[in-house]
């Protein structure tokens, strides 16, 4: 089954950072990460977000936001207090891999929806 309509409105957008962290910075990147939620979460558009530590590895972070467009990202991420506090902690995300996604399919109660790629 196919989603909604094509264009920049109509995908939702997937960001994903992972951090390597010391154990002695967890506190205050835990602190760091609950402010960008709260802040990125407030935005328009914003579907939520979780922050989490890997149970194998506890210095690993993962931060993952879904928005409900390109342009709910993009918004997202443009007020001041978004770019003095979310900006730099993104900054500092492993630079291995892509941390902007866009999401193909979506599930939820068994069910599963495809979507059209901007790509495509």
């Amino acid at each position: 089954m196919v989603g909604a309509p094509t264009g920049l409105d109509s995908h939702l957008v997937l960001l994903v950072c992972r951090f390597d962290v010391p154990p002695a910075d967890a506190g205050a990147f835990l602190a760091r990460g609950r402010t960008a939620l709260e802040l990125l979460t407030a935005a328009p558009g914003c579907l939520g977000g979780d922050l989490g530590r890997a149970i194998e590895e506890p210095t690993r972070w993962v931060l993952q936001v879904r928005f409900a467009s390109v342009d709910a990202y993009r918004r997202a991420l443009s007020p001041f207090p978004v770019r003095e506090h979310v900006v730099p902690l993104l900054a500092e995300a492993l630079a291995d891999e892509p941390a902007t996604f866009e999401t193909l399919v979506s599930g939820a109660g068994g069910a599963a929806v495809t979507h059209e790629s901007l790509l495509a």
